[in-house]
């Protein structure tokens, strides 16, 4: 049985990706009658108010972002117990899975896709925002051979006023830079 759209908006038409977070969703938006990624978030974090409020306070300034290497975030919302996000869907496979198919990555390629990467941070740092996440599972390539960052879900919006500290240390830890080992 298909489930309702959500805000009346999305369908959910099967899953393309999970995280110990979320369960992301390619989806049609009926609206603008397009095709999405929606990211929902687990229910045991819909219960963090904290974590609900930063997550929502940091999604709507990623949602302001635009750059050629960023995943587009168009939507942030809740229907009833289930809080998402609704994205660009980018047709194509984690630069992880693209080193394990075809192995190496011949090193002129691999300085373009780099390029392209820092870009997209470069765009993010400009409009005071740090990823916190930054690992092949999260870097999209297209059939085209187009490089996108995603998942700026645990993004940490900095401002004078701010650091990244808190107590709460987000992001893969394989991937970790030394200021968030150190929970700064």
């Amino acid at each position: 049985m298909k489930q309702p759209p959500l805000s009346g908006r999305y369908e959910l038409e099967e899953i393309v990706g999970t995280g110990g977070m979320s369960v992301v969703y390619r989806a049609w938006d009926l609206k603008s009658d397009r095709e999405v990624a929606v990211k929902v978030l687990r229910l045991e974090y819909l219960t963090d108010v904290d974590f609900v409020r930063q997550f929502n306070r940091e999604a709507q300034a990623a949602s302001k972002m635009s750059h050629p290497n960023i995943v587009g975030m168009y939507d942030v919302g809740q229907d009833g117990d289930t809080r998402y996000l609704v994205m660009e869907y980018v047709k194509g496979i984690t630069l992880k899975e693209l080193i394990r198919q075809k192995g190496q990555i011949r090193p002129q390629r691999a300085i373009q896709m780099t390029l392209k990467i820092l870009a997209a941070i470069d765009h993010a740092h400009r409009n005071h925002i740090v990823h916190r996440d930054i690992k092949p599972q999260n870097i999209l390539v297209d059939a085209e051979g187009r490089v996108k960052v995603a998942d700026f879900g645990i993004a940490r919006v900095v401002d004078s006023a701010s650091n990244t500290g808190g107590g709460n240390v987000l992001g893969s830890v394989h991937y970790f830079s030394p200021e968030q080992a150190r929970g700064a």
